[in-house]
């Protein structure tokens, strides 16, 4: 049997779990996701391009050395390495800046919450929701609406990130930063610390639990704040 029939199988499920999955950005549920993961294809594309250009002067040089060597190195550096990016490089850095404004934009009015981070669990509150207790580790939020998160850290810095609804945000001591986070669909998205922040990381997983309009109140009413979880030693 060709190994290559072997070897593809795995490729695939290598892919497939790349692609899916609570954690992967690349399967996004929300409007912002989707520009970062749009972003990244972009990025991926635009990285190929670049490769085989480069390969193809690459093998041009290789398998005609004589007429490679008629150009001057002086056109190799600005030709090869200024003019032959550019019409890569622009496009890219113009739907880099287009997906970046559509993530910074609310429409209507979004619900707000807030992260802390504390080694070693996130703290949600809810200001403006009559009889919302905080919650540990986990966070609700209405489907199909605009959520801006107002993150904060009590020690060292963290970072706020939900691979399928959004980008991540750093939490910083003394500074608040705020990120957008949207939701298609009710459901549960997985959400972790994204910057190493000591032996504990790893317990500083969350999930964003994403509920119909109607339900978010009763949701919310009750909830009862649990311990947060402490590393074991």
């Amino acid at each position: 049997m060709c190994p290559a029939l072997l070897v593809s199988p795995l490729l695939l499920a290598g892919c497939e779990g790349l692609v899916a999955g609570p954690l992967s950005a690349l399967d996004p549920a929300g409007p912002q996701a989707r520009a970062v993961a749009l972003l990244w294809w972009s990025m991926l594309a635009a990285a190929a391009v670049l490769f085989t250009l480069v390969m193809g002067l690459y093998l041009w040089a290789l398998l005609r050395p004589e007429a490679a060597a008629k150009i001057p190195a002086r056109r190799w550096i600005i030709f090869g390495g200024l003019v032959l990016p550019l019409p890569v490089l622009l496009p890219l850095g113009v739907i880099a800046l287009v997906l970046g404004e559509s993530i910074l934009r609310t429409g209507d009015e979004p619900f707000r919450v807030t992260a802390h981070a504390q080694q070693w669990h996130w703290s949600f509150g809810y200001p403006g929701q009559p009889g919302a207790a905080e919650t540990i580790d986990v966070l609700h939020i209405p489907a199909g609406r605009t959520v801006e998160v107002t993150v904060s850290s009590a020690d060292v810095i963290h970072s706020f990130w939900v691979p399928r609804l959004g980008g991540k945000i750093d939490a910083i001591p003394g500074r608040e930063t705020r990120i957008l986070l949207t939701a298609d669909d009710p459901g549960g998205y997985g959400g972790q610390c994204a910057e190493y922040c000591g032996t504990g990381h790893s317990f500083m997983a969350f999930e964003v639990i994403a509920h119909p309009e109607e339900g978010l109140a009763a949701a919310l009413a009750g909830e009862t704040p649990s311990a947060p979880q402490e590393p074991a030693e």
